[in-house]
């Protein structure tokens, strides 16, 4: 066996072990076992390896933080109080709980991250439509694909756009300029489409009082650390600077004023973080850049680059297509990384680019293998005992999926 065999059979193995979790062991364990396996083996250096952790230092303080306010909400009870406030706005209407849900979703990702709307508001969003007497299912598929479709609102709406700039997130008014109409699209495409499908199910009524508990004084605390920590963010995105340590002290000042308000130890708030995402996360950087290494990444950045100077605008569909569908075969966190690499190698225009931040935002919303929220999401509904195979999401997504990421690239191919 070559060297070049060597690490793609690691990086297989140890990818296949993040996304089908053999034995229930961690999604961190396969990432990083895979990692120190290359080094340990002398496939990669020691430095280039130590390299490709440093590298992703701003995702690692940007997760910290999004993670930390999203305990200290979850805590507190601000995503229950969102979803019982849809539940009693619902006023008896499956549809009108489903759409105020859908709303929800699209607020909690844009302002936390998809991870938030997958992973604690999936959870509460369950609890407030059992309440409600509706049926969870339509309710939760809408947490799930909104998680995706929206988290390319802002630049902090998901890590994955971190992940694909490396670091360098474009100002927010280019940022909007490219996104605002693309996302709009996603958006409204996902939601008509789980409408059609879920219509039937919507049709019935609810129950038409829930009671909701007042947000206390823990929860509120929470909330205004969440809306000030995106206000942060969003002039942080101004000005095209990294988000990755305003988010991280943000999280962490929140983190501790609401532990402390509430008299206790922000150690107990932090127990209840899902701290292996970070070396999951560093062990993925250590995996692609051996990848790379194979000379794989250089030949996509070559055929990338020729692409674009024939046609940029054709080259923008295909590759954001190729992107979202590989997503799904290998998690879009390492499709991303490998798409980062290869844009800073190929140095193609904007449109291409945002074209593929499209892709591997939107191609998770074809199965539940897209991402790590994805994956996430599906363990959270199985907590509550719900479960969605493999095939159930795949029909669906077979239809949500490929409509948004039209409506969404074509939207960006329009605006040029």
């Amino acid at each position: 066996m070559t060297v070049t065999d060597a690490i793609w059979a690691i990086a297989a193995l140890a990818t296949a072990g993040v996304i089908v979790r053999p034995w229930r062991v961690p999604e961190w364990i396969w990432a990083v076992a895979g990692s120190v396996l290359l080094v340990a083996a002398g496939l990669m250096p020691v430095a280039a390896a130590g390299a490709a952790v440093v590298r992703g230092l701003d995702v690692y303080l940007f997760l910290s933080g999004m993670m930390l306010l999203s305990e200290a909400a979850r805590e507190n009870g601000v995503f229950d109080w969102i979803a019982m406030a849809a539940a009693g706005h619902a006023a008896g209407s499956s549809t009108r709980l489903f759409t105020l849900v859908y709303l929800a979703g699209i607020a909690v990702t844009a302002l936390m991250s998809n991870d938030a709307t997958a992973v604690v508001l999936t959870p509460a969003v369950f609890a407030a439509a059992t309440r409600a007497k509706a049926d969870p299912l339509p309710m939760l598929f809408a947490c799930a694909l909104i998680a995706n479709a929206a988290s390319f609102v802002l630049p902090i709406s998901n890590p994955a756009n971190i992940v694909l700039y490396d670091g360098r997130l474009p100002a927010l008014t280019r940022w909007l300029t490219s996104f605002a109409l693309p996302s709009l699209g996603a958006i409204v495409v996902t939601y008509v489409v789980l409408r059609l499908v879920y219509r039937e199910k919507l049709r019935g009524s609810c129950a038409a009082h829930v009671g909701t508990a007042p947000l206390g004084a823990g929860g509120k605390a929470a909330l205004c650390g969440i809306l000030l920590t995106a206000l942060l963010l969003v002039t942080f995105s101004v000005f095209g600077r990294p988000l990755g340590l305003p988010t991280a002290l943000a999280g962490l000042a929140t983190a501790l004023g609401v532990s402390a308000l509430g008299r206790r130890s922000p150690l107990a708030l932090a127990r209840g973080v899902s701290w292996g995402v970070l070396p999951l996360v560093a062990g993925l950087f250590v995996l692609v850049e051996a990848v790379d290494r194979t000379g794989l990444v250089s030949r996509i950045a070559t055929a990338l680059g020729e692409a674009a100077r024939h046609d940029a605008g054709a080259t923008a569909l295909w590759s954001g297509t190729i992107l979202a569908f590989a997503s799904n075969l290998t998690n879009n966190l390492p499709a991303g990384l490998v798409a980062s690499t290869a844009i800073g190698q190929a140095h193609v225009p904007h449109l291409v680019v945002d074209s593929l931040l499209i892709g591997v935002d939107l191609g998770p919303n074809l199965s539940i293998t897209g991402s790590l929220a994805t994956i996430l999401w599906l363990q959270a509904i199985r907590r509550e005992g719900e479960d969605v195979s493999f095939l159930q999401f795949l029909k669906l997504g077979a239809i949500a999926m490929p409509t948004a990421l039209a409506a969404a690239l074509g939207a960006r191919l329009w605006i040029g």
